[in-house]
């Protein structure tokens, strides 16, 4: 059985999601963030040499990195049934929005967290990266207007790997001039999979806000 590694108010819990959607049986492994320092606990180094989640077992083998697991999880899971096979015109666009997410879309994300907790220091890099913030969400706002999904007009696992992004966007206060976007995140987390996944993943800080 496949066993997840999950962490609290992590992208393990886009990983529960895609579980759910695929209909795979899964154990879940919990973990908790430390209450100061917001770090993973060093168990997972256990797990895997990185210490972070998500991580997953599956047939012997400890696969990291939220793209790989999700790519594995639709191919061999899944039957390719959330998965765009290379025959399809789509598969290019696939790739794409699959490597946005964590290769573009998140980068500053991640640097407004951490230079906000440097106060003034910070400061100077703010401007560059509240510009790039914007590059990326207008981008992806753009691409779903008049769309439900980011992919061929059907869901796939490109859907639940953008997620992640979006709800942290969203709870940085982000997703205001892009409703578009707010649109189709709100579709996302109404999913009866993605509720099922939140009730076995626990309290979720990046969550619907229902």
């Amino acid at each position: 059985m496949i066993k997840v590694h999950h962490l609290n108010n992590s992208r393990s819990q886009r990983i529960l999601w895609l579980l759910e959607e695929l209909a795979a049986p899964y154990e879940i492994v919990k973990y908790q963030r430390d209450a100061t320092t917001n770090l993973a606990p060093p168990e997972l180094k256990a797990i895997h040499p990185l210490g972070k989640s998500p991580v997953i077992e599956d047939d012997g083998k400890v696969i990291a990195e939220s793209g790989a697991i999700i790519d594995y999880l639709a191919t061999k899971h899944g039957g390719g049934k959330l998965a765009v096979a290379q025959s399809d015109p789509a598969w290019v666009d696939y790739l794409h929005w699959m490597h946005f997410a964590e290769g573009s879309a998140m980068l500053p994300l991640m640097l407004s967290l951490y230079t906000g907790r440097l106060g003034e220091a910070g400061a100077p890099l703010q401007p560059r990266i509240t510009s790039e913030i914007a590059n990326h969400l207008s981008y992806m706002n753009e691409h779903m207007k008049g769309r439900d999904f980011l992919v061929a007009n059907r869901f796939t696992a490109a859907d639940v790997q953008n997620s992640f992004t979006l709800e942290a966007a969203n709870a940085f206060g982000r997703l205001g001039d892009y409703p578009d976007l707010a649109r189709y995140l709100t579709a996302m987390q109404a999913r009866e999979p993605y509720r099922r996944a939140l009730e076995k993943g626990g309290v979720y800080a990046f969550g619907p806000r229902d």
